[in-house]
């Protein structure tokens, strides 16, 4: 034929084919079947026509086979080598490499070779023949994909017998399919970090960019253009240096290849794992890390290497070296500042300047110091302290004695205890008489506040005196009281009931509103 006319994937050839040889259509009706134009539809009818082999024998050929058969004089020139496809694969992972540049390479070294065109067609085509993990379609030491898996490892509770399940933790790098994997208690933003922290140690050093899926536990607000990334798991990558990019809202492609990761670990790792018994997390890991070895080291189909000695050639080299300190993990909450000028971190109260009294602060934890920031300016830190209920005070963030800083003053809770009662107004006075500063009271006399609005005067009355006899000066023995309704028990067990008297109010009495 004069014109050569447009190559059509060969799937589409042997339809037509099919079409033509045992149902006898028209070009025009081959055309939309197989969605081809009609000269195109018309160009292989001919060619098929020629030929005159039935449908059977073409309906098992192999693609090249076939495309010899219908296109015989199109032979490779004698003496023009073939592009070293593994090779150009693995130079299109480094930065910068273009496959114009290693176009212009293979020409220096074979001038009789290829031109562009083909030499891009070639490679083209032996890209989608290759097999799945040698399409290096991303740069080396450039992303690292990092995801749960579905399936669960479980390990069985010694002392108790129960089967606990875990997750696991799948990490693979772009370029070289190098995979990491670990149990873990949860999927918990600390978790996450701390499992992506090991992942950067088993590396050998950090990738430009993590890719994450739109774990809740990494992604506060998923969102095309801008998702919001969790707070502290942004610092863990600030502190190594890397990139955020999670994957698009229902953009499967965007995560494929921590899918394929996560697949081999369920195949090559938990399948080989599912008869075995282990006792704690600890042995649960030690056996994922032999599986994660045999794995990585496994040969691949097509290319004969293993994950890991991909990664030598590819990834290693271009991994960025680690910070010289690891990555403490850091928590963040948002807090109102309470009238007593302090914060509230895991049940231990820490100071901020008492000016900021009502205001929204932003606080970052970790397991040796506490950082409160207002606006974004730290305004106070403190080192941790792991004492439930305890007050951390800096001095500097006091008030002056005779200024009358706040809404709430001492005066003006031992006013509101008279109004319930004269037992009330002495127990929120023990209360601050035995904190080292009368503000770290403050919360437990506001609780006795709002407990009035739930319990009558007279069983607040009984609850305090109860509490003043066991020298229980909190809010929450009060509280306990009046919930078991044991304010009226005295300490012989017997019922008691304190007389009515013109310093008791009625239950009306006790509003939102302030009657000093």
């Amino acid at each position: 034929m004069k014109k050569k006319g447009r190559r059509i994937p060969v799937r589409k050839l042997k339809e037509a084919a099919r079409l033509l040889l045992e149902f006898k259509l028209g070009v025009r009706a081959i055309a939309r079947a197989c969605d081809i134009s009609t000269s195109t539809a018309h160009m292989y009818v001919e060619k098929l026509r020629e030929l005159g082999v039935p449908y059977a024998e073409i309906a098992v050929m192999g693609d090249e086979e076939l495309e010899k058969l219908l296109f015989p004089d199109e032979k490779k020139v004698p003496g023009k080598p073939l592009p070293d496809f593994v090779y150009l694969s693995k130079e299109m992972t480094k930065k910068g490499v273009t496959l114009s540049l290693l176009h212009e390479e293979y020409k220096k070294e074979n001038p009789d070779g290829y031109e562009q065109s083909r030499f891009y067609e070639l490679y083209a085509q032996w890209r989608k023949k290759a097999d799945s993990v040698m399409r290096f379609t991303h740069k080396a030491g450039e992303k690292m994909f990092i995801d749960f898996s579905g399936d669960r490892p479980r390990y069985q509770d010694p002392a108790t017998g129960k089967i606990i399940d875990a997750d696991l933790f799948i990490c693979v790098l772009g370029a070289s399919s190098y995979l990491f994997a670990r149990a873990t208690p949860d999927q918990t933003t600390g978790s996450f970090i701390d499992c992506t922290i090991r992942a950067f140690e088993f590396y050998g050093g950090s990738t430009e960019y993590l890719v994450p899926d739109n774990a809740r536990s990494v992604v506060t607000h998923p969102s095309y253009y801008e998702p919001d990334i969790n707070r502290a798991f942004a610092a863990m990558a600030e502190h190594y240096h890397v990139a955020v990019l999670p994957t698009r809202v229902r953009r499967p492609r965007d995560k494929a290849k921590v899918e394929n990761g996560v697949l081999q670990a369920q195949r090559r790792i938990l399948a080989k794992l599912r008869n075995r018994t282990v006792f704690s997390l600890r042995e649960l890991n030690d056996a994922i890390i032999e599986e994660t070895k045999a794995l990585n080291e496994r040969p691949m189909a097509g290319i004969n290497k293993s994950r890991y000695d991909l990664f030598l050639e590819i990834d290693r080299p271009a991994l960025k070296p680690l910070p010289l300190e690891r990555y403490t993990m850091t928590s963040w909450k948002k807090a109102t500042v309470h009238i007593d000028y302090h914060v509230d971190v895991t049940k231990t109260h820490y100071s901020v300047p008492y000016t900021l009294h009502g205001e929204k602060v932003d606080i970052s934890y970790t397991s040796s110091i506490v950082e409160i920031y207002h606006r974004g300016r730290r305004v106070a830190s403190h080192m941790r302290v792991d004492k439930p209920g305890a007050f951390i005070t800096d001095k500097r963030h006091m008030p002056h004695e005779h200024r009358r800083y706040l809404e709430w003053t001492p005066e003006r809770i031992k006013s509101w205890g008279e109004k319930i009662g004269p037992k009330t107004r002495q127990l929120m006075e023990a209360i601050m008489q035995h904190r080292e500063h009368a503000e770290h009271g403050y919360r437990s006399c506001l609780g006795l506040i709002r407990l009035a609005r739930l319990y009558p005067p007279e069983r607040m009355e009984q609850a305090c005196r109860r509490a003043l006899d066991l020298q229980a000066y909190n809010y929450k023995s009060v509280k306990s009281l009046l919930e078991r309704g044991l304010e009226n028990v005295s300490s012989d067990g017997q019922q008691t009931i304190i007389p009515l008297h013109a310093n008791v109010r009625g239950q009306s009495y006790y509003t939102e509103a302030d009657h000093d």
